[in-house]
């Protein structure tokens, strides 16, 4: 490692702690050079499939569009930060653990919405309004009389 101060590449860890989740491990190091302590990240690398949209273009996952179409959705609700960061993680997890180079975008949408459903049934609503592009009011009724039906209200 370079030190930022010095530039020299001799330099020794002196403490090493991992994050609550043990997924970062912060290092403090001490150049050998200049004897100034700097601080070092190391966080695992995780590739994530390719999405495929509807109309066939390619696209990069992006972690932020899926954290704010969340954040929208579950506005003014009582779902905290943590609860859509936590659940951010999992769709991850699934889509890592599926094993696949691309992946339709509609997989994603119908993951999150299966997950929101669990989390928050208006939050639901308001994202498979967006989602599913409802065209008028029978298509949402459509949508919240399966949703009564389906959890037995």
């Amino acid at each position: 490692m370079k030190c930022p101060y010095c530039g020299n590449f001799d330099n020794r860890v002196v403490d090493s702690r991992l994050n609550k989740e043990y997924t970062i491990t912060r290092r403090r190091r001490l150049c050998e050079s200049c004897e100034r302590r700097f601080t070092t990240y190391e966080r695992l690398e995780v590739t994530m499939p390719m999405l495929v949209k509807k109309d066939g273009r390619r696209e990069s996952w992006d972690r932020l569009k899926v954290v704010e179409g969340l954040k929208k959705a579950c506005e003014k609700r009582p779902v905290s930060m943590g609860q859509i960061e936590e659940f951010v993680d999992q769709v991850e997890r699934q889509l890592q653990d599926m094993g696949e180079r691309e992946i339709p975008i509609t997989v994603i949408g119908e993951k999150v919405m299966e997950g929101l459903r669990q989390i928050d049934d208006v939050a639901y609503v308001r994202f498979a309004s967006v989602y599913r592009q409802f065209k008028d009011l029978n298509e949402f009724m459509d949508e919240l009389k399966g949703m009564l039906g389906g959890n037995g209200k």
